[in-house]
């Protein structure tokens, strides 16, 4: 029997003391890995926004006004007095541990450079307990409504002035080709669907959009001549009403509330594009039209859900909460005359073009060329490799000679994941930029030899979210007389839509920050102008930065290098929420 095991006790202290070593082994190397990532951030921080020169005085004004409301916001939505009182004493005790240990290291130790214990206790303390506070905030329904209004007015925004870049490179025929083969299509579709309850009429809204921008792409190069900017303008403000009013005439349980919502940011949108461009402000063209449009309508949507809910409205007020905290920091530091550090991130660091003197360096041609350049990967990259995996996966034989010929590929597609990326830029050079003839440094060369490089990731991530989806499904969708397409389409893909999201995140946020295949195709270290065409000269974050930290000016090095990482990290990131997003909500769906 097992108990009569002489060794069973000996054993079983052995496997415990090598389990324990074991655990927290692991654990102390997360912990090193996490403390040396942290401290490389919070260094690139300080440089970035120089905050080696703020005074106490201003780190406190700031500290009472912005980061106090923010965490005084989350607890109410919170509602745990535990969780307040925790909270509390953690900024409390933190602060005199903080400068209790800080003061040790420096005197016993040495100085620590670039870092008093004020910043300390911000990285140390506030900033981690600030940000479990929001989480635990936004979970509230206050808190859901605040941080969901915050969300939309940013992430419209952000998304708005993506697509103005990504048009960057084309003329105004294709605006006005997009948004009428495009955009008012899909939106008639739309609100078609929601007047008749039609689920497949919005279902299609998306597609039909895309299917339009795809065509005006292709129909760009064929129509000479194109209306002036008043009346492009005018078609724009024209739509908008014009589905109000048909929302209006088919009133039913409050269309007339849904068409004042959805059609009035539209109009508003195109009536500030038309008269900014007529007066001269600097505020019109199709850059302002598209910010306002996917800022405000989702805005106004939600606006409009909350007020029927009836819940949580108070969170409305944390946008402008944040303003007012913002707005008074600067005005108390202001009359107080507190001196302030001179950022390197600011508004013009990301709307100014490169220069030869760190302060007047920008990244903004740098900014447009990643935004393209990864925006035709995740295109690529996306549509070849679930292609691909649906291919491997649903449709090829597990036996026989194709069977073979499937199991060799897969692991040729693995060997692929662990290449260099330097192989796949001379790959890229040989193929696309002599073979092909797609230019030196171009957007299309850069973005196709990227693809390649993201492909064989893309590629078993999304085999591994296709092959978790239970056999049963696929079963069940036979027997109801679905085909294979219909399985695929219907069954499979949403199930594993949020792994091949996942998978897709991890692939872009490798692609983004990539160097060496755009050297070896020969991008642009530095250029001083957007690109043009899609066939311009290029050039990227990643380049660009490559570039100045080998200018011999400290301020390049330590300044304008650290303020191109953050601003990388910001986009990178940015870019992973929105993924991140649309995978949580299809996990939701399921």
């Amino acid at each position: 029997m097992g108990t009569d095991n002489a060794h069973a006790g000996g054993f079983g202290e052995v496997s415990r003391v090598r389990g324990i070593v074991f655990e927290y082994l692991s654990l102390g190397a997360s912990v090193l890995g996490i403390f040396a990532l942290a401290v490389l951030l919070v260094y690139v921080t300080i440089d970035a926004f120089d905050l080696a020169n703020a005074s106490p005085e201003w780190l406190l004004t700031y500290f009472v006004t912005l980061v106090v409301p923010y965490l005084a916001f989350c607890l109410y939505s919170a509602n745990d007095r535990t969780l307040t009182r925790r909270t509390l004493g953690v900024l409390g005790g933190g602060l005199v541990a903080t400068a209790v240990v800080f003061t040790a290291i420096e005197t016993v130790v040495r100085p620590i450079p670039r870092l008093t214990w004020q910043l300390a206790y911000l990285f140390v303390v506030a900033l981690p307990l600030t940000g479990y506070v929001t989480y635990v905030g936004s979970r509230g329904r206050v808190g859901q409504v605040g941080f969901g209004l915050l969300g939309r007015l940013i992430g419209g925004t952000a998304i708005g002035l993506a697509l103005g870049i990504l048009f960057l490179v084309f003329d105004p025929r294709l605006w006005f080709l997009a948004y009428t083969l495009g955009f008012v299509p899909a939106a008639a579709a739309y609100g078609y669907g929601r007047l008749r309850s039609a689920p497949r009429a919005i279902t299609a809204a998306i597609p039909i959009g895309l299917l339009g921008t795809v065509a005006a792409v292709a129909l760009r190069s064929v129509v000479d001549t194109y209306p002036t900017t008043v009346l492009i303008y005018l078609w724009t403000l024209a739509i908008p009403i014009a589905l109000a009013g048909a929302l209006v005439a088919a009133d039913r349980g409050g269309r007339i509330a849904a068409a004042a919502v959805g059609g009035a940011p539209l109009a508003l949108a195109a009536a500030v594009g038309l008269f900014g461009e007529a007066a001269g402000l600097g505020i019109g063209g199709p850059n302002a039209l598209l910010v306002l449009t996917l800022a405000g309508v989702p805005t106004a949507v939600f606006l409009h859900r909350v007020a029927d809910v009836g819940e949580g409205a108070v969170g409305l007020a944390l946008p402008v909460l944040l303003a007012v905290g913002a707005l008074a920091g600067a005005l108390l530091v202001e009359a107080w005359g507190v001196p302030a550090p001179d950022p390197w991130l600011n508004g013009m660091f990301v709307t100014e073009a490169p220069s030869r003197t760190p302060e007047d360096a920008g990244l903004y041609p740098a900014i447009v060329g990643s935004v393209i350049i990864i925006a035709m990967v995740a295109l690529l990259s996306f549509a070849l490799g679930v292609g691909t995996s649906v291919f491997l996966e649903e449709y090829t034989a597990g036996s026989g000679t194709v069977g073979s010929l499937t199991r060799l590929l897969q692991i040729n597609i693995a060997n692929l994941a662990a290449i260099p990326s330097v192989v796949y830029g001379l790959l890229g050079l040989g193929l696309f930029a002599n073979l092909l003839g797609l230019g030196f440094g171009t957007a299309v060369t850069v973005s196709l030899t990227l693809s390649l490089l993201i492909l064989p990731i893309t590629i078993i991530s999304a085999q591994e979210a296709i092959r978790s989806v239970p056999d049963d499904l696929r079963r069940g969708s036979d027997a109801m007389g679905a085909t294979r397409w219909q399985t695929t389409k219907n069954v499979v893909l949403p199930e594993a839509f949020p792994g091949i999201l996942t998978g897709t995140i991890l692939a872009l946020g490798r692609a983004i920050g990539e160097t060496a295949p755009l050297i070896m195709v020969g991008a642009a270290t530095t250029v001083f102008s957007p690109p043009s065409s899609l066939f311009s000269k290029f050039s990227a974050m990643p380049m660009q930065i490559y570039a100045w930290a080998g200018f011999p000016q400290a301020e390049f090095r330590y300044g304008v290098v650290a303020a191109g990482v953050i601003t990388l990290l910001i986009i990178l990131v940015g870019m992973n929420g929105t993924a991140i997003l649309l995978r949580n909500r299809a996990e939701r769906g399921h």
